[in-house]
């Protein structure tokens, strides 16, 4: 269980200028105008392990919520992460397999695309990427504000379901934020926050269901290629045989 988490903003500025004030003049707000409420004493009872969706639409308070509960629970903001600009299959630590096995789950399973640097990547690939990279190299729980905001509706709900498995199987914790509800089925999270704006929040301890597959094709349920013992177009030699990641 967290802290009570309150959040307040006040409606003046803390640095005044004639501007300011001209405009606060304007829109009639007075001196004593009340603060914003975000949240007040917001109980929620989550551990490192969990994975937390909270979602709400655009200026109703779930950044601010989710780096609040990240703080208390040191939390990793994945968008801070700086990563070497290598290739993919070099830049995560652990076996071959372990690398593979985690690229795939995060959508980057492309032989060719595994040999390329995160320079070289489209942003889509470069937040998969990231992703795998937070998973692969820390051991505290994962903090993605916007999640997949910049993927299409198909991959963004794959990447979910993928998530899913990711924080079971590893037992490090996610804190996620969206403006998409469309996500909660395939997240499948642990709990849910919703926030309606204006410090109206509802809380649920979601029970986890037994889900089989995404609810769109998985890029994570793709296996490898069984080896073939030949020199590829990518300089690969050999192939290890990985699991599925999404069975």
């Amino acid at each position: 269980m967290l802290s009570p988490i309150t959040i307040r903003y006040p409606f003046r500025p803390v640095c005044r200028s004639l501007i300011t004030g001209q405009v606060a003049d304007l829109f009639g707000l007075a001196d004593t105008e009340p603060p914003h409420v975000v949240a007040e004493n917001v109980m929620l009872d989550v551990g490192p392990t969990d994975l937390v969706l909270f979602v709400g639409p655009s200026g109703s308070g779930k950044s601010s919520l989710l780096r609040a509960a990240g703080s208390q629970l040191a939390a990793i903001d994945a968008a801070t992460l700086v990563f070497p600009d290598r290739p993919l299959v070099e830049a995560l630590p652990g076996t071959v397999p372990e690398r593979l096995t985690i690229l795939a789950g995060c959508g980057l399973s492309e032989a060719r695309l595994l040999l390329r640097r995160p320079s070289e990547l489209s942003d889509g690939q470069r937040y998969r990427f990231r992703m795998a990279y937070a998973f692969s190299t820390q051991a505290q729980p994962i903090l993605l504000d916007e999640f997949a905001a910049i993927l299409d509706r198909n991959l963004a709900k794959v990447l979910a379901f993928n998530l899913r498995k990711l924080v079971t199987r590893s037992g490090i914790g996610a804190l996620v934020a969206t403006t998409h509800e469309d996500l909660v089925e395939d997240l499948n999270p642990d709990v849910i926050v919703r926030c309606h704006g204006d410090g109206a929040i509802d809380v649920e301890r979601h029970t986890l269901k037994k889900n089989g597959s995404p609810s769109t094709t998985s890029f994570g349920s793709r296996t490898a290629p069984v080896p073939t013992g030949r020199t590829s177009r990518g300089g690969i030699t050999a192939a290890t045989i990985l699991r599925s990641f999404a069975k």
